[in-house]
């Protein structure tokens, strides 16, 4: 182990390179090692300084580059030859990121850590697409949940406590069992009529958005032909996105001369 060395557990957001804290590009910014994700954006990748190691570790659905513990093995080792190692990971390490894994894992061998938060997509994502997370008279309340489960076994949930209509549901990486999802909340009682929305590449210049309905989910976002990342919000808020709809991909280019124009 290097003296001084640190594994920094950094947050992206959803890959907005705006939306990144001064913490986290502070440290991208004089890292020696990065290892990254797949959501990791272009704009936030472009930060890295020249001189630093990449290590590509991306994940997709029955096809990881490495597997996880792999993955905290490789942090470890990064820690022995460098003194600032960045580990990116889109939205936030903690929600369903597996930032617990990896620093349990650092822990253990003892390599020093850090967790810089980041802006998960629950907020980052809903607000991009016009959707309060709560609001009075529609939402009290936010029930997150992963769409996905390990080795294909049923998921895990409560779905009579998650078909609360006073709520939002947001469900991370569902889009391959959307269909269950819905059904499932149907049955324990959520009316198929409650508005929906379907976001994929949200609070980046490729956003795609879908309003719907609960039992229209499935139905149109493979009508859209949506890929992941794809986040799915279900709840009477969802009701707000034509009135609150503000945000207009446009280019990185777009984006800085505007920021120029400003300055």
């Amino acid at each position: 182990m290097t003296d001084n060395s640190c594994v920094y557990l950094v947050g992206t957001g959803p890959g907005d390179p705006d939306l990144l804290t001064i913490r986290a590009l502070r440290l991208i910014e004089r890292a020696d090692v990065v290892v990254y994700d797949r959501l990791i954006s272009r704009g936030v990748l472009d930060l890295i300084p020249a001189g630093a190691s990449r290590i590509y570790v991306g994940k997709e659905t029955d096809r990881h580059t490495l597997p996880q513990d792999e993955i905290n093995r490789l942090l470890v080792r990064a820690a022995a030859r460098a003194r600032v190692v960045v580990r990116l990971k889109g939205g936030d390490p903690f929600v369903f990121g597996r930032g617990g894994e990896e620093a349990e894992y650092l822990r253990r061998h003892n390599v020093r850590f850090e967790i810089v938060p980041g802006v998960t997509a629950a907020t980052a994502v809903t607000a991009y697409a016009g959707i309060p997370l709560t609001h009075r008279g529609l939402a009290t309340g936010v029930q997150i949940i992963t769409g996905h489960s390990r080795s294909n076994l049923p998921l895990p949930h409560d779905w009579a406590r998650l078909a609360n209509s006073d709520h939002t549901l947001i469900i991370y990486m569902g889009l391959s069992n959307i269909d269950e999802i819905s059904a499932r909340l149907i049955q324990a009682g959520l009316s198929g009529d409650t508005p929906a929305a379907a976001v994929q590449d949200g609070a980046t210049t490729q956003q795609r958005r879908i309003i719907t309905t609960l039992a229209e989910l499935g139905p149109r976002a493979r009508e859209a032909k949506f890929r992941p990342p794809v986040l799915f919000i279900v709840g009477r808020v969802v009701s707000m996105a034509a009135a609150l709809d503000w945000y207009r991909p446009e280019s990185p280019e777009a984006r800085e001369d505007a920021r120029e124009q400003s300055a």
